[in-house]
């Protein structure tokens, strides 16, 4: 039987007249489910179900999860900090959904993807805070929000070794491509940092108790299907959620 991987989508609540209007609407940008399909998974796309019960039972029904990127950001109220600059804020069904999702799979070790936003969600949910503006907060950084295709590769990544992603990646370097102004600061106390980018910002987060948990800042469902590095991270998570 192919792995079932429940996947986040996001939501308008009805201001986003590119996604629906006036209309509540899910949506999801289909990279994400056509990289799991690809490669051996069945996507199944989440409802922003409210209902504590509700989200264990669409758990059970689950052998992987994953978090996906978003546009707007998280409430940085959610970390324990004010908005100081001017950004979208995510939908509250989301990341109610989201965050509650992460700390369930985290619980029950469910194998767990988080790809940019996702990332970001896994570490504010397990206790962590996030860099609320890359550009702002850290002088020294590199254009994390690259212009140009998202398939085009932006700058390289240190691998730590002995990590998980070490082990999937087989590589200490490899390059990256990058759309965020945000990322992870304060890393909470159940994960690790598993990769960074050359200006010190925190590419890449993993739990070394749970089987696996994995959180990336860049987009591999952009690069899987020309570059194998990037296709081993979906490849290595499929593996897990079949295990």
């Amino acid at each position: 039987m192919k792995p079932v991987i429940g996947v986040t989508s996001d939501f308008n609540a009805g201001d986003r007249e590119d996604m629906g209007g006036q209309e509540p609407t899910y949506f999801l940008r289909a990279r994400y489910a056509r990289a799991i399909e690809d490669l051996g998974g069945v996507p199944l796309i989440l409802p922003l179900a409210a209902d504590q019960q509700l989200r264990r039972q669409l758990l059970k029904g689950l052998d992987g999860l994953l978090l996906t990127g978003s546009g707007p950001d998280l409430p940085p109220s959610l970390y324990g900090e004010r908005q100081r600059y001017r950004y979208k804020l995510m939908s509250r069904p989301r990341y109610e959904f989201e965050l509650a999702m992460a700390r369930l799979a985290a619980d029950e070790g469910l194998p767990m993807l988080g790809i940019c936003g996702g990332m970001q969600a896994i570490n504010v949910a397990l206790g962590g805070s996030l860099v609320q503006d890359i550009a702002s907060q850290r002088a020294a950084a590199l254009p994390h929000r690259a212009s140009g295709p998202a398939t085009r590769l932006s700058h390289p990544v240190q691998v730590a070794p002995r990590s998980l992603l070490r082990r999937i990646v087989r590589h200490a370097q490899i390059r990256v491509n990058s759309s965020h102004h945000q990322s992870v600061n304060r890393i909470a106390p159940s994960l690790a940092v598993s990769a960074v980018a050359p200006d010190g910002i925190i590419e890449a987060i993993e739990a070394p108790q749970h089987p696996f948990l994995l959180g990336v800042q860049w987009h591999p469902e952009f690069l899987y299907e020309r570059n194998r590095v990037h296709r081993r991270l979906f490849q290595a998570f499929l593996r897990a959620a079949r295990g």
